[in-house]
């Protein structure tokens, strides 16, 4: 991130950008993308909390996405405006301080769920979510492009896919400590329904405000082509226009998937789960997000081939028996107050999760190859990864049971690249308008803000969750399209990517 009195020689040599000499700021940002992802996968927790707490139906339950998301939309588009009218806001504030502007934002939207709960008002949590995603919407207008400007710009999508990793992580235990959070332990101890999200959004707060202050105290270089002029620049080029549908796609397409395991898991005809262990699926969901990031970031670098070989074997398998472990977390038992046995249950329940994971190894497998057809191209690899999702959702429509089950809960593997491979994609050759053309990318995560509820009044008009997968499987064919031809239209072939 960035602090304006840097030189103007750090801030504008693109060759100093080598990826050396900037590893400290990328490590220090990964704990920004791990935040937001921990926190944005609560709103699926969220949503059948609300639901039941609010006797809700699917469409007004979405609305939880809604706001979220639609703040995104509102974010961006002010600063689109700002950008478009007076000059680009980042290049005249610095990527630190739009980092600790957004961290504030978001603190003061996690303080509004205590009265919002204490009221019990769905109207005000909405107004809560839609303040966190405002600030959420500058952290990644800001974070997004510093970290693809941080070395050279045909590995951006790897160092993007390796932050989104982490990010990935968060939504990985982030289900797992939610559901246990929200639907056991609070419930527990009396604050039921709507209440029982109080105390993990005031501890949001603070963590924000903490974060904020060291982001503002400690030294990021500035690195890159911020310039201050007006004009919106970032429209002339067709690959970003195509590549912000994208994202609208994209990002609608994975928080549908994600917003309906919990009620799609707890159907007879599907896998009849309670909410607490469906929510243990969305984190494996979310978890193959993390492992299919992990070796994008190793498939799309430039590292020597025999280490990226070993380290796209070792990576997956360390981060799938992460996910194993998380997933057995005899969580009920550490707050009882069980010590001595509570690694026993741990190493009982890690056994008995055997019959669940053995199942997602093999889709773990199919990643695997899937990233050889990639050839260590972004624009390859997405249509490649994006077609599969197309293909699991449509399988998971016509076929019912455990088959359409993990299908739906195997997408995260294959949706993992999407944003990384499809930002960076639309980035490339933007030149002075970075910042402009990432405010247009993330006004574009409006798509998780308009699919889920479409996809909720589906299910509502057709009294059938399962049919309304079609919704996030269209956005997905577009995806595929964006990385088979969309990137390239418009661009000459001396500055086309792969």
């Amino acid at each position: 991130m960035a602090s304006i009195s840097t030189t103007a020689q750090a801030a504008t040599n693109p060759a100093q950008t080598n990826g050396q000499a900037f590893r400290g700021p990328f490590a220090i940002m990964t704990s920004l993308f791990f935040l937001w992802g921990f926190m944005t996968v609560f709103n699926d927790i969220l949503i059948p909390r609300f639901k039941e707490a609010f006797t809700l139906n699917y469409f007004q339950a979405m609305l939880v996405q809604f706001a979220f998301f639609g703040a995104y939309f509102v974010g961006s588009l002010i600063y689109f405006i700002i950008s478009a009218t007076k000059g680009d806001p980042i290049a005249k504030i610095g990527y630190k301080n739009g980092v600790v502007i957004g961290l504030l934002i978001s603190a003061a939207g996690s303080a509004l769920f205590w009265p919002a709960a204490s009221a019990a008002s769905y109207p005000m949590f909405l107004v809560a979510l839609f303040v966190v995603g405002l600030g959420f919407a500058m952290l990644q207008i800001a974070a997004n492009p510093y970290v693809t400007i941080l070395g050279p710009e045909k590995t951006a999508s790897s160092r993007l896919n390796l932050a989104q990793g982490f990010n990935s992580v968060g939504t990985t235990i982030g289900p797992l400590i939610g559901g246990w959070l929200i639907f056991q332990y609070f419930a527990k101890t009396g604050a039921h329904g709507a209440e029982s999200v109080k105390v993990p959004y005031l501890m949001f707060c603070v963590v924000f405000v903490v974060l904020a202050g060291v982001f503002f105290f400690i030294h990021l270089p500035h690195v890159g082509e911020g310039h201050i002029q007006p004009g919106a620049g970032a429209l002339k080029y067709p690959h970003v226009v195509l590549g912000v549908i994208a994202i609208f796609m994209y990002v609608g397409g994975e928080v549908s998937v994600g917003s309906a395991i919990i009620n799609f898991l707890g159907q007879p005809g599907v896998a009849g789960l309670s909410e607490l262990e469906a929510s243990k699926y969305v984190s494996i969901y979310w978890g193959g997000l993390m492992i299919g990031r992990f070796m994008g970031a190793v498939e799309l670098s430039e590292m020597k081939a025999s280490k990226k070989r070993l380290l796209l074997l070792v990576i997956p398998l360390l981060a799938y028996l992460l996910l194993w472990i998380a997933k057995s977390a005899p969580l009920d038992a550490m707050h009882g107050g069980a010590e001595g046995s509570v690694f026993a249950l741990w190493r009982d329940q890690f056994v008995v999760n055997w019959a669940v994971f053995k199942v997602y190894l093999p889709f773990i497998g199919l990643c695997w190859l899937l990233f050889q057809f990639g050839k260590s191209q972004a624009g390859r690899t997405l249509v490649i990864f994006s077609a599969t999702v197309v293909a699991l959702l449509l399988t998971a429509i016509l076929v019912g049971g455990k088959v359409a089950m993990w299908c739906v809960v195997a997408i995260g593997l294959f949706t993992s690249i999407g944003w990384s491979n499809t930002f960076s994609l639309a980035l490339e050759g933007t030149g002075t308008y970075k910042s402009q053309v990432s405010s247009l990318l993330v006004m574009a995560i409006l798509g998780g803000a308009v699919l889920p509820p479409l996809q909720g009044k589906i299910a509502d008009l057709t009294h059938n969750l399962q049919i309304s997968f079609i919704v996030p499987l269209i956005a997905y064919a577009y995806v595929a399209f964006y990385g088979l031809k969309g990137h390239r239209i418009g661009r000459g072939p001396e500055n086309s990517p792969t």
